[in-house]
């Protein structure tokens, strides 16, 4: 045959195959307007088990495909099931409830580190004429708004080049606060130390994990000791308050001139386009009108492909992932909470569908806020 004989072929049957799969979602129809009838689940894991055995076993050579194949329209059938039901009420209600509005200003910030922080920053760009306050540890920022004692709390969640700020994460899935802004900020290292100082007289850097990774080539062309501190501008304050010749800071230009010191190379990260997200963090839910990135987590089912199938859901829903993250879950072996990121609004009624089934199937499932990005 040729390839325009062979395509004819493919066209007779997808003729075939369309009617047939219209006439499938009509029954899915009808088996949601039956198990409202019978106050069932719309997930019975039994039937699509034994379905999919049944489908592998009779595709012969393709049924790894056919797996996939039939894997969608079970999760396509559900979604309607869901829609159709009403699942996920508690969500749709939470999300429906919640007020428009921008990130306030004049509250009281919850911040990382100290004055010339790049969390500092990050927190002047999302909350311009806010009362900024300091903490030790990102778990103190999170404590500060469990205890009332901050409106909001700003943390960094990942850099370009150094990757996840994995601790943050693991707050992030303990807690479970509401994400209400975020921002993405160029991140500029420094290398700076008390006046004076030489740059073949140093011997140690200090600086937070994150900030150290992001300049490692710098630190290791030098040959020089990488000591771990709470926060890149407290690293300053240190290396100021000691005063010694043999250390210096790696922090941004504005915490070097915060505390007195003299900035010996500018620019030493890695990457030229190195940049670090940060979120900001509350009790109180709220989603910004211009809102267009959500936030969300869940742990899975102990069943094959159970990563895929979800994953699979966005996809259908047309939905672009920009972030997924795995965490153990504490006091439990080998089981992990999922973090996902998603562009898309939760006042588009397929994106809420899609939140609604996804709260009714999957364990540990939290809506964790619709907000606005900044650049």
């Amino acid at each position: 045959m040729t390839l325009e004989e062979i395509r004819n072929e493919i066209d007779k049957i997808d003729s075939q195959l369309l009617p047939l799969f219209i006439a499938r979602m009509h029954c899915a129809e009808q088996v949601a307007q039956v198990k409202s009838e019978q106050n069932l689940p719309v997930l019975n894991t039994k039937r699509e088990d034994e379905i999919l055995e049944s489908i592998v076993e009779k595709a012969d050579n393709h049924g790894d495909e056919a797996r996939v194949l039939y894997s969608t329209i079970l999760e396509i059938s559900r979604a309607l099931q869901h829609k159709m039901l009403g699942g996920g009420s508690e969500i749709r209600s939470l999300v429906t409830g919640a007020p428009f509005q921008s990130v306030t200003v004049g509250k009281n910030i919850a911040c990382p580190g100290v004055p010339g922080a790049f969390s500092h920053e990050a927190v002047q760009e999302l909350f311009p004429d806010c009362d900024t306050r300091f903490y030790t540890t990102f778990h103190d920022v999170f404590k500060a708004i469990e205890n009332g004692e901050a409106d909001f709390g700003l943390v960094p969640v990942e850099n370009s080049s150094a990757g996840s700020v994995s601790e943050v994460y693991d707050y992030i899935l303990n807690y479970r606060f509401y994400i209400v802004g975020a921002a993405t900020l160029h991140i500029h290292h420094c290398l700076a130390a008390a006046q004076g100082t030489r740059i073949d007289d140093i011997q140690s850097v200090y600086s937070h994990p994150q900030a150290l990774a992001q300049c490692s080539d710098f630190i290791s062309a030098n040959s020089w000791d990488a000591l771990e501190y709470s926060n890149t501008a407290a690293a300053a304050k240190m290396v100021a308050q000691k005063a010694t010749c043999n250390i210096a800071a790696i922090c941004s230009k504005v915490a070097a001139k915060e505390y007195g010191l003299q900035i010996l190379s500018e620019n030493i990260q890695n990457s030229s386009t190195n940049c670090t997200r940060f979120i900001a963090i509350s009790r109180a839910l709220f989603i910004p009108n211009d809102a267009q990135k959500i936030s969300l987590c869940f742990s899975l089912p102990h069943t094959t492909g159970s990563l895929y199938s979800v994953l699979a859901r966005f996809a259908m829903s047309g939905l672009n992932l920009t972030k997924i993250e795995s965490r153990p879950i504490l006091g439990k072996n080998f089981e992990y909470d999922f973090y996902l990121d998603f562009t898309g609004n939760v006042h588009d009624p397929k994106t809420l569908d899609l939140l609604c089934a996804l709260y009714s199937e999957l364990p540990r499932f939290s809506f964790l806020g619709n907000y606005k990005e900044q650049e």
